[in-house]
């Protein structure tokens, strides 16, 4: 048996974050929704941070990034005002790789401005100042007096109609890193769930030592805290986050830093172990929690915690509760659900080599041979509905080289392949290849 060593904080990130900062009402959220599309916006409006505060993927000239809006910070009192924004700015300093500055050109510079910039003239991150609200040329002359903050990006947009976006997205580009993740054979499994579901119990439970703090108090887990586990000839890195929380339960400021982490710890990992309280049921919460990891096209398995304290059990009621979830779960239901107890160890070496197997099947690749003798005859009896008199003739398939489980196929109109066909395909992909617990992704091209 080897030895356990912890990580303070894992270097292998997925993507580089950008927090939006800057005083209320200057167009953050506009600029957020432009950067990463309104209606991706729509779908990462995950649970767990304050009112607006949202995380988003924004790619651009071949990098991909996730931003953060920071904004709407704000208290009826001037000085908790003023408090509550140098803490907001700090923790976006310490956490973000570079900063977006945004001021509004149709009030100038104002005291909030100059304190901020202040702040952010005393960090080595990079600063990006965008002057909002410049849609025409009186603006644009006005404007000039945000050079006087001292920085030397500074870029005039308008947010609303998109003009000046590009230009701070090039920016952005410029300074930021290449960052993809390290070729590493060992598996990274981030347990993620709301709080108190026993996701620290459970790396403790897995060590066989208290590694982590574990109270019953929501909250507990602060960061994100990485321990390389190799034990019974399986090496595996462990990472326990911090719950993501609803909404309306979150304390202005509390869980910002710790969410920020998490997500950054949910990018870095191959599966995610989503958590379920079993004395409280399946969740809304714990819905939104699921689509953030199926987003980001991670390995999933449900592990169903607190098991042993269901009273009057029957012999099916896990079976009932499992169905419960799938339903859920629809359309992506192809997903390994275990009950567990973290507290008197139950069936967690079951859940690694779980979650193994579903690691093997998100790296798993299929001979393009294998896939073309399966499903070609298939499709043949099967054929895609014609769409406005245009009939579509799949001729080939083959499988993408990226990061999680894609495929092409290859037809004579792929934009008029209905929805409805591609789920189709994608269950005889998954009826025919063991892809358990993983995102599929199906794109068709002209042949």
């Amino acid at each position: 048996m080897q030895p356990l060593w912890e990580l303070s904080r894992f270097e292998t990130i997925m993507n580089n974050i950008v927090a939006i900062v800057g005083r209320p009402n200057v167009g953050k959220s506009t600029l957020y929704n432009r950067l990463i599309g309104e209606r991706q916006a729509i779908v990462d409006d995950f649970s767990g941070v304050t009112r607006d505060r949202m995380y988003g993927l924004c790619e651009w000239n071949g990098k991909k990034f996730t931003v953060v809006d920071t904004g709407g910070f704000v208290k009826n009192s001037d000085d908790i005002f003023e408090a509550a924004i140098r803490n907001q700015v700090e923790i976006a300093i310490d956490e973000a790789d570079l900063i977006i500055f945004m001021v509004d050109v149709t009030t100038g510079i104002t005291d909030l401005d100059e304190q901020m910039a202040r702040i952010l003239r005393k960090t080595d991150k990079p600063v990006i100042v965008t002057v909002n609200k410049v849609d025409n040329h009186a603006r644009l002359l006005e404007a000039n007096e945000f050079w006087s903050l001292g920085f030397e990006d500074t870029f005039f947009l308008s947010s609303i109609t998109g003009s000046g976006s590009g230009d701070v997205l090039d920016a952005v580009t410029e300074q930021l890193e290449d960052v993809e993740p390290e070729e590493n054979d060992i598996p990274k499994f981030a347990i993620i769930g709301q709080p108190n579901v026993g996701k620290s119990s459970l790396v403790n439970a897995l060590l066989g030592e208290d590694r982590n703090v574990v109270t019953n108090i929501a909250g507990t887990t602060r960061d994100s805290i990485h321990t390389i586990y190799n034990k019974f000839d399986k090496e595996f890195m462990l990472i326990d986050t911090a719950g993501i929380r609803k909404k309306n339960k979150v304390h202005e400021n509390l869980e910002f830093y710790s969410v920020m982490r998490a997500i950054r710890a949910l990018e870095e990992a191959d599966v995610c172990f989503l958590m379920l309280d079993a004395t409280l049921g399946v969740e809304a919460q714990d819905m939104s929690i699921f689509q953030l990891a199926i987003k980001r096209k991670k390995g999933i398995v449900i592990l169903v915690n607190k098991w042993d304290l269901i009273p009057n059990k029957h012999s099916n009621s896990a079976r009932d509760f499992e169905n419960k979830i799938k339903d859920k779960l629809a359309p992506f239901n192809d997903v390994p659900i275990l009950f567990i107890s973290a507290l008197e160890k139950q069936r967690l070496m079951k859940a690694i080599d779980v979650g193994l197997e579903v690691y093997a099947n998100r790296t798993k690749t299929v001979r393009t041979s294998d896939l073309n003798n399966l499903l070609l005859p298939i499709i043949e009896q099967k054929s895609p509905p014609a769409s406005r008199g245009r009939f579509i003739k799949i001729k080939y398939v083959t499988q993408i080289k990226t990061y999680h489980p894609a495929f092409a196929f290859f037809c004579n109109h792929p934009k008029h392949v209905k929805p409805s066909y591609k789920h189709f395909l994608e269950n005889q992909i998954r009826e025919h290849f063991d892809f358990k617990g993983v995102p599929i992704s199906i794109f068709f091209r002209e042949k």
